[in-house]
């Protein structure tokens, strides 16, 4: 695990770059150079930490890498590769010396790279299938340069604000796919590469991995095979990130179902297995389900006792470590959990995009039973005279949430209908958005072509969420809550075998009645107590209508309520101030995600931008 930089054309700043990126890779931090192009490594040394240093190279080629191939003694043996050494960074480049950008096809693992090709005079760059290690670059003016961190990449260049961009992450609460809030910088996105010519440098990703083609593929297994495939590919999965590390590696424990089966399997590949989970007071804390697991399994267990009395202290820090506007408020229990984690290890597992294979979210269940996105205009306007006469709904875990939301969606259509499935932050409320017209035309595009493909109204939903929501939040968040103190997260549940093999499966074995998560559940039977099994979707989250109206509200009021803001400029006059005054009808929870994305987006601007400007 590390952090890469690269340039062509553009003289690299190497020691304010060093401070910026530190974080990522403490143990070293070299610099290659050569003509116009220049590759910067930042090394958390974890796999043959004397034989895995970078930039690497092999004949023609040079290597920066940021990730681990779990696989990659397998990898060697598939080629008939000869390494010098037991690092997974050779096996990379030898396998692309071999097979070129085919290689990337026999990789179980995560990762963000960079090769360089003194014969072709062009780098190769490329990023795992689910998105899990990050890769942004800036091209312009025969000019390239790229990075780990979008603060590393801003640190480097004059930019200026993508205000479309903005827009889009103030409606969808994310950045979508490629985009970033600035101008001429985009993400690599998921599953995909680019060559890109030293001599002039252009960017056109190519997409080499992509989940939607194997939800068109059933499997046509039985409940049973399928049980028993999964729970063999999550043995292998677990076995190969607790193995494939010179150091030890621990689990985090949220007290659901997906880190705990985790923490079960991995407890049989190491003995002395440490498991972390934050404990707060209020409704949503799950401590107590956590030690449930680390006491059957007697782990060592650490429980992180957070006080949000000082919160104020670190918030803004917290949220300027993603350099961009970010929405997901739960980026502060895991920043928490993760600082505490460093202190005891380097590396970590955890069950992020266990929801988003095996579905686990509630609102999956209606999908499962009917496609909403093809609601009929009857449908449509009885739903929309029921919402009319319904009371806002001010508590997201309640049955008349559900419903409330239920009834939202079935008046929605096309695009409208997922986003609010789904963040459903300002939906309702479009109107006092300021927006150029067409801010949401490229994805309203990828969604009606999604709509049109012939999956299920289930696979239809779970599919935009990986590559969505997962991609451009939850793996986001984790990537920067656990970097920020130099810990390594892996994700046994976005293995290649899972990943390819799950979208498959029949829809029943993921929703069957209104149980979430149906195959997972039953597997969790096996390893885990009861009191877990049936426990709804929730995760590492935090009471944030409190924070807003008690520890933050002064904060954000200042920042929100300033004369000028630069989020006025995206919302009606006199929006923030009817919200924040509770003029404007609409339920707690709503009001919550609306003040939050307006006061994440103040964050970044003064934080980062300001900063950087």
């Amino acid at each position: 695990m590390c952090g890469i930089a690269g340039s062509i054309n553009h003289k690299l700043d190497i020691p304010l770059l060093t401070r910026v990126m530190y974080h990522r890779g403490p143990d070293e931090q070299t610099t290659f150079e050569e003509a116009s192009l220049q590759l910067h490594h930042h090394r958390l040394a974890i796999l043959d930490i004397n034989g895995g240093r970078q930039p690497m190279h092999y004949g023609p080629y040079t290597i920066i890498f940021n990730g681990e191939i779990y696989n990659h003694l397998d990898v060697r043996r598939r080629y008939s590769l000869v390494c010098k050494t037991s690092s997974d960074t050779e096996t990379i480049l030898l396998a692309y010396e071999k097979a070129g950008a085919a290689c990337l096809n026999e990789f179980d693992g995560m990762f963000a790279l960079a090769i360089y090709d003194r014969l072709k005079n062009e780098l190769f760059v490329a990023r795992d299938r689910a998105g899990k290690k990050p890769f942004y670059y800036y091209c312009k003016d025969d000019k390239f340069v790229f990075a780990s961190e979008l603060n590393a990449l801003s640190s480097q260049l004059t930019l200026s604000v993508n205000h479309r961009h903005i827009q889009q992450y103030i409606r969808m609460g994310y950045f979508y796919k490629s985009s970033t809030p600035y101008q001429d910088v985009f993400e690599l996105p998921a599953g995909s590469y680019a060559t890109i010519s030293l001599a002039k440098p252009a960017v056109s990703p190519e997409k080499w991995w992509n989940i939607h083609e194997y939800y068109r593929q059933p499997s046509g297994d039985d409940f049973q095979t399928a049980f028993t495939r999964v729970d063999g590919m999550l043995h292998e999965a677990v076995k190969n990130r607790v193995e494939s590390s010179d150091l030890e590696v621990g689990s985090f424990l949220s007290g659901g179902i997906d880190s705990g089966i985790v923490t079960a399997v991995a407890k049989e590949y190491n003995s002395t297995l440490k498991t972390f989970t934050v404990s707060f007071d209020g409704e949503y804390d799950e401590a107590p389900l956590a030690k449930l697991v680390a006491d059957r399994y007697q782990t060592a267990h650490h429980e992180i006792k957070i006080s949000f009395d000082h919160l104020s202290d670190d918030i803004e820090k917290i949220l300027s470590n993603y350099g961009e506007p970010f929405f997901d408020s739960s980026a502060i229990p895991s920043y928490y959990v993760s600082q505490a984690a460093r202190k005891h290890l380097t590396v970590i597992l955890n069950g992020d995009g266990g929801d988003e294979i095996f579905a686990g979210y509630r609102r999956y269940v209606p999908f499962a039973k009917y496609d909403f996105f093809r609601s009929g205009a009857f449908t449509r306007g009885m739903a929309a005279a029921l919402f009319k006469v319904l009371p806002a709904s001010n508590n997201k875990k309640s049955k008349y949430n559900f419903l409330y939301r239920l009834v939202d969606l079935a008046r929605k259509n096309r695009l409208n209908t997922y986003l609010s499935s789904t963040i459903d932050s300002f939906e309702g409320f479009e109107k006092y958005l300021v927006h150029d017209d067409g801010y949401l035309s490229s994805v309203l595009a990828d969604f009606d072509a999604m709509n049109q493909s012939g999956l299920t109204g289930l696979q239809k939903i779970m599919n935009l969420d990986f590559d969505n929501i997962l991609a451009g939040d939850l793996l986001v968040k984790m990537d920067i809550a656990t970097m920020a103190h130099s810990l390594e997260g892996r994700s046994p549940l976005l293995c290649k075998a899972l990943l390819e093999y799950v979208p498959g499966m029949a829809d029943g074995f993921k929703i069957k009645g209104t149980q979430t998560k149906y195959l997972l559940r039953k597997l969790a039977e096996k390893y885990l107590p009861d009191e877990l099994i049936n426990q709804p979707k929730r995760g590492f989250e935090i009471p944030l209508k409190k924070w807003i109206d008690n520890e933050l509200k002064d904060m954000i009021a200042a920042y929100i309520l300033a004369p000028g803001s630069f989020s006025s400029q995206f919302v009606q006059p006199g929006f923030i101030e009817s919200i924040w005054t509770r003029k404007l009808k609409t339920g707690d929870e709503k009001r919550a995600k609306m003040i939050w994305t307006l006061f994440a987006l103040e964050v970044w601007y003064k934080k980062c931008y300001l900063k950087n400007g």
